[in-house]
């Protein structure tokens, strides 16, 4: 088994490619021939050493992929080898091989590629989640999306369009707003020469809007609940700036872990505002919901509602410039890794 590992926290220069013996499935499980793996801004903070949950190094972290079934353990229910699969799994994703329980594994449609296989659980399946069953947006909502151009921020904004009349703001720098438009994007917002705040009540009239997703953290979290219209929602998803690229700066994270906002329980009660967190990665008690929220994913991606844009797909043994893309904020939609035998282009 060749897989990317983080052998201590730092910069990208610290990440090794190895190999080891390829694991077997056991009762509930398949094991999958990743032809691609997903690339979250969550395995940047791991290797930075910022995120909480990540195993302690040496480790291998990930989340997703795409590639064939080719082990069946006992007790698995309607997976055989040869299936074409995309996958969830708790870390352990950036290798060749994988094993997952059975019911994080889904057989994927006809003509759907390994990158767009690969590119569809995490980023699409937060948005899903924040969307359709935290927030519940219905027809004629407004809802402002952070990193618009970033891979939550592409799925949210095409699952936005599947709602009819939803109006979406989205910040990104002035260079990716041609993608965020043609992505969805009703209003694309330059953070970098406006007060984002200002102008989002410019365009409602004053009146804000009725969803915001942010994994900026910090003070943005303040900003985000003061754009809430009443019955509002605020989710937050993740603190992007605790981030600065290369190592970790300690110093930096807790300046901006000390901007969030200290709100009291009565303060929502007399806003009409709320407040919601998502963590994708503490949700793997809830396989079925998950496994529900990938099926309609699918079955989306067969209307032809969603479909994943590639950024980048960078071989292991490159994997620091793939880990660059993500924390310096030059991808626009998903950057993937792939095993350094597999086809640049798989078919």
């Amino acid at each position: 088994m060749q897989a990317v590992w983080i052998p201590k926290h730092g910069d990208g220069s610290v990440l090794e490619v190895r190999t080891t013996p390829d694991p077997s499935p056991g009762e509930g499980e398949v094991r999958v021939r990743a032809v691609r793996c997903g690339l979250n801004f969550a395995e940047v903070s791991a290797r930075q050493g910022l995120y909480p949950d990540a195993p302690k190094p040496p480790c291998v972290v990930g989340y997703e992929g795409a590639g064939v079934v080719d082990a069946v353990g006992p007790g698995v229910d309607g997976l055989s080898e040869g299936d074409r699969v995309l996958y969830l799994t708790r870390f352990g994703g950036h290798a060749d091989c994988v094993v997952v329980p059975w019911q994080q594994a889904v057989v994927m449609p006809d003509g759907m590629t390994f990158d767009e296989g690969a590119a569809l659980p995490v980023n699409y399946l937060t948005a899903f989640h924040m969307l359709f069953r935290i927030a519940r947006i219905r027809a004629g909502e407004k809802v402002l999306v952070h990193m618009a151009a970033g891979g939550v921020g592409t799925a949210a904004l095409q699952l936005c369009r599947t709602v009819d009349g939803v109006t979406t703001f989205g910040t990104a720098s002035a260079g990716k707003h041609d993608y965020v438009r043609e992505h969805g994007c009703t209003h694309a917002i330059d953070y970098r020469t406006l007060d984002y705040e200002e102008e989002v009540m410019k365009l409602t009239d004053g009146q804000g809007v009725d969803v915001v997703l942010d994994a900026l953290g910090g003070d943005d979290w303040a900003k985000g609940y003061r754009l809430l219209r009443s019955t509002g929602m605020l989710i937050i998803f993740g603190m992007a700036n605790t981030n600065k690229g290369g190592k970790r700066r300690l110093l930096h994270a807790l300046v901006q872990i000390l901007k969030v906002p200290r709100k009291s329980w009565l303060s929502f009660l007399d806003d009409n505002k709320a407040v919601a967190g998502v963590n994708i990665g503490h949700l793997w008690h809830e396989r079925e919901m998950l496994r529900e929220e990938l099926m309609a994913l699918l079955e989306l991606y067969r209307e032809g509602a969603i479909k994943p844009h590639i950024h980048r797909v960078v071989p292991f043994s490159e994997a620091k410039e793939a880990f660059a893309e993500l924390e310096f904020g030059h991808n626009r939609g998903k950057v993937l890794l792939r095993p350094d035998d597999s086809s640049p282009d798989p078919s």
